[in-house]
């Protein structure tokens, strides 16, 4: 499964602790309720049973992951660790929660590139331990496995021990294929956490009108066999099956010509590629890939992939690694790459 750390290769494209207590919950018994969470079988928060709190639909316990945290009030104090967490909180008008983000990996969304740039950046890749407690967070929000790399110091129970929640995006659980829907959960997960849910569910419902009014427009064409090239030269590093790339590909009216890769990203050989005849390369672009004019100019410069459709007829698309998982902006790529599919049924 793809942790957020470009795959190294050998030729182009070249790739690639203080204060330990949160604050605590100050939070005096009246009335409230109690949701405990389990949506897209992962995430959500389910019926409310009463319970004590000063702060309405507070205590919360959100089940994440294999790891079960009760919220007493929502985290006022949060860091989130790359992109795409970032960008879905500030979309939830969280801006005001937030005293640091790490590891931007793609041009910040227009929208969000105000307030993303108010936010203290604590690193340009996963920060320390001691990094993030400096903040002073009482809650940290990851993006890619790795932000909770126990290797590296930064384990989810680390965090737990120095008083510090947790919270890691759904796709990489690695439990199950991953689709719009968990988008969706993922959202109104956060949503309640932070006790914004009325937020999280006008999001949504922003997000699926995009995605229906993608999915009327190509209605009835052909798929387009795409394949997803993210790095490798030795071998080609794409986009298996179980990953939202495929999701966003079918939506948008294509095909990956290697959903049966049973898995979010894996290793193929380029035989296989030959073979599939895909007619659109899907490029995904984040920082330290190597550049996207280099990824296409290996591809253009192999003798074995000449003759396969979208090398011979140069139909490549560019798609942001954050666009492509768990967040806000999956909705959008489809809509984008849906266009370069089938241009003649947009004007």
């Amino acid at each position: 499964m793809y942790d957020g750390i470009p795959r190294p290769v050998s030729s182009p494209p070249a790739l690639s602790r203080h204060r330990t207590l949160r604050v605590a919950a100050t939070a005096i018994a009246l009335s409230a309720t109690l949701l405990t969470g389990c949506a897209g079988d992962q995430d959500s928060a389910d019926k409310p049973r009463s319970a004590a709190s000063s702060l309405k639909g507070f205590p919360v316990t959100i089940d994440n992951c294999g790891t079960r945290t009760t919220y007493e009030k929502p985290p006022e104090r949060a860091v989130t660790i790359h992109q795409h967490p970032a960008e879905l909180m500030l979309a939830l008008g969280l801006k005001d929660r937030m005293v640091g983000t790490a590891f931007p990996d793609s041009a910040v969304l227009p929208r969000y590139r105000k307030d993303f740039a108010a936010v203290p950046e604590l690193a340009k890749k996963e920060p320390s331990f001691e990094t993030v407690l400096n903040a002073e967070p009482d809650f940290v929000y990851g993006g890619y496995g790795s932000a909770f790399a126990e290797k590296e110091g930064r384990s989810r129970k680390a965090f737990a021990d120095a008083g510090i929640d947790t919270y890691l995006n759904r796709e990489y659980c690695g439990k199950k294929r991953i689709s719009m829907k968990d988008t969706y959960a993922e959202i109104r997960a956060i949503g309640t956490i932070f006790g914004v849910r009325e937020r999280a569910d006008k999001l949504v419902g922003d997000l699926q009108q995009r995605v229906e009014r993608t999915t009327r427009a190509v209605r009835g064409t052909p798929d387009v066999p795409v394949f997803v090239y993210d790095s490798g030269d030795k071998a080609a590093f794409t986009a298996g099956g179980k990953g939202l790339g495929t999701e966003i590909i079918r939506l948008a009216g294509g095909r990956n010509v290697f959903d049966d890769l049973d898995e979010v990203f894996g290793d193929v050989s380029w035989e296989q590629v030959v073979a599939r005849k895909p007619e659109v390369i899907a490029i995904y672009d984040y920082a330290g890939a190597g550049g996207v004019e280099r990824k296409k100019q290996f591809l253009l410069s192999q003798p074995a992939l000449a003759d396969v459709p979208a090398v011979k007829h140069k139909r490549f698309v560019v798609l942001p690694l954050t666009a492509t998982v768990v967040g806000v902006r999956p909705p959008y790529a489809a809509q984008d790459l849906a266009r370069a599919l089938h241009p003649e049924k947009f004007w």
